[in-house]
């Protein structure tokens, strides 16, 4: 009867040191997960901003593109770089 208390004590100390290093082990993933989760929650803030600025972009590329196609554009281009005016228009000069 007395080492059968032995026995159970021994297998009882086992099982909870088999427990313990179980729950150590879970612990040191749930650290490990909890600091990667961080580390994708700063990734995905740092991306949705980069979406925001390209959609910004994007946005004003299709302005610029509109602006291209217009005839306020091909005016620009013609007093700019060709020096061109209508024919009703004065032109002042600095002396």
């Amino acid at each position: 009867m007395l080492e059968i208390k032995r026995k159970n004590k021994r297998t009882m100390f086992f099982i909870t040191a088999v427990v313990v290093m179980v729950c150590v082990a879970l612990s040191f993933q749930i650290v490990k997960l909890y600091q990667k989760n961080k580390l994708y929650i700063a990734r995905e803030e740092s991306l949705k901003s980069q979406l925001e600025n390209e959609e910004k972009r994007r946005e004003d590329l299709e302005k610029y593109e509109q602006y291209i196609n217009s005839q306020d554009y091909v005016e620009d281009m013609a007093k700019t770089k060709l020096g061109l005016v209508y024919d009703d228009e004065i032109i002042f000069r600095e002396k």
